[in-house]
């Protein structure tokens, strides 16, 4: 039996929650700000394995405390990417296995840091991308001997689009704002390089629909580290409707609201909707060489919301939360095999898809 601490029951969390206590092998404990939201989730949907607590990160103690009363396997932060530091320096002290959903490469660096010498595993950016996406590219990747091009291109829509940004809050604002506003990394000419964000426009055709794509930061990774030296061009941008990166530009660089990020995540909360109609497109291609020819190869996957549980749940959320319990579970089958930093291109895209969890990307 598998005892997981899950952080945050909001979109992600209450989902990662629902999923591992699917399976008879986890009990989980829910810690949230609030009693309310961990409570009515597990009312709601009768989980008799999930217990909700009250922790908050902005009081550490309290959740320093709860992990030396209740000793658990792993804790899962589905928090804001900013609180993730605290949890995995706490997960350090308390020797149990760490995983995030951040795509911040500075808080990625401090959890790499915390995970020195640790004999337990430290797994961050564990969700779509980062996260499944580098998963994907590093599998299609060891189809080749040697590499030319990677490109990883991953996007979260709403299926019917109805303002000018053609878009809708499908996950975390303060998340969102920070892949569009933070320096982004790819390789070009071997070498690791920094690359501006809503920079490195093109467009790309996917089962006859034009999407356009941009860099975004942190939705590759540990991939630019990892293959530096070993391929040609890498690069991670996201995808959109025409039209949206031109308005965001306009919003974060033209009106100067990247430096004022408190104020622009008021005008989109209050301005964009959310929805659960989404659709998750999943891009990745790879060309190189092969037996004397130069090939491509590619992964292309749509998915759509589910209900699970008996509730609707949106296909980010669907797509999010499934990897994180993927890792998890494949962490928590062999655990005296992970120990430290541990990055998602460890795992393998077969081991992936054949686990449980791994099941909305087959």
């Amino acid at each position: 039996m598998h005892h997981v601490l899950v952080l945050g029951a909001g979109k992600i969390g209450s989902l990662i929650t629902c999923l591992l206590a699917g399976r008879d092998d986890y009990t989980l404990s829910l810690g949230d700000v609030t009693l309310d939201s961990p409570k009515r989730l597990v009312e709601d949907l009768e989980l008799p394995r999930v217990t909700p607590y009250l922790l908050d990160a902005r009081h550490p103690d309290s959740i320093g405390a709860f992990l030396k009363t209740h000793p658990v396997d792993a804790v899962v932060s589905s928090l804001p990417y900013f609180c993730n530091p605290l949890i995995a320096g706490l997960a350090r002290t308390h020797d149990v296995h760490y995983f995030d959903l951040t795509e911040d490469v500075e808080v990625t660096c401090q959890v790499k840091s915390l995970s020195a010498g640790a004999t337990r595993a430290f797994v961050p950016q564990c969700g779509l991308a980062p996260g499944f996406i580098s998963i994907v590219a590093h599998d299609l990747m060891t189809h080749f001997e040697s590499l030319d091009t990677v490109k990883m291109r991953v996007g979260a829509l709403p299926v019917h689009p109805s303002n000018a940004l053609k878009y809708s809050l499908t996950w975390s604002t303060d998340g969102l704002i920070n892949e569009y506003g933070n320096l982004c990394y790819g390789i070009e000419q071997g070498e690791r390089i920094p690359l501006q964000p809503l920079e490195g426009y093109e467009t790309i055709e996917l089962d006859g629909l034009l999407y356009e794509a941009f860099n975004t930061s942190g939705g590759l990774g540990m991939l630019a580290d990892s293959y530096a030296g070993r391929v040609r061009t890498m690069n991670y941008k996201t995808l959109r409707y025409p039209g949206h990166c031109e308005k965001i530009h306009l919003l974060m660089k033209d009106l100067k609201l990247n430096e004022d990020r408190d104020t622009l995540k008021r005008i989109l909360e209050r301005a964009i909707p959310q929805t659960l109609q989404d659709v998750v497109l999943i891009y990745a291609s790879v060309t190189g060489t092969r037996e004397g020819g130069f090939f491509e190869e590619n992964y292309v996957k749509k998915v759509y919301p589910q209900c699970i549980v008996g509730r609707p749940w949106s296909a980010i959320q669907v797509t999010t939360a499934s990897s994180v319990c993927c890792v998890v579970d494949l962490v928590l089958q062999h655990p005296d095999s992970y120990a430290g930093f541990v990055t998602q291109e460890t795992f393998g895209l077969q081991d992936f898809l054949a686990n449980d969890f791994g099941a909305c990307f087959r």
